[in-house]
């Protein structure tokens, strides 16, 4: 997993990775992510996380959201946005640890 660019906002991170091909959206399943508008499910096996970003709240730096984009082995690329720390037990162990993130 690589930081190749360095952003000052979500909307300049997204914006940037769309340009460079991460087009699709990834929303997050118990055991996979999963893009909607291509009805493609991901499991763990299936995607690598290329780039990660992080990013803080302006009024509170408790107030994270994190940027990975994902891409697959079949090369769709694409992002998915979450808040830092959301995961939860639904999730399974092979998907936190795919999305786990070093501070």
């Amino acid at each position: 997993m690589s930081r190749n660019h360095s952003y000052d906002t979500l909307s300049e991170a997204l914006n940037d990775l769309a340009k460079r091909g991460f087009t699709k959206n990834f929303n997050i399943q118990s055991d996979c992510i999963e893009c909607k508008e291509i009805e493609l499910k991901l499991h763990p096996d299936d995607f690598e996380i290329v780039e990660v970003y992080r990013f803080e709240g302006n009024s509170n730096p408790g107030d994270e959201e994190v940027v990975y984009a994902i891409e697959s082995k079949g090369r769709v690329k694409g992002v998915f946005v979450t808040a830092y720390g959301i995961y939860s037990d639904e999730l399974s162990n092979e998907l936190i640890q795919k999305l786990k993130i070093e501070r």
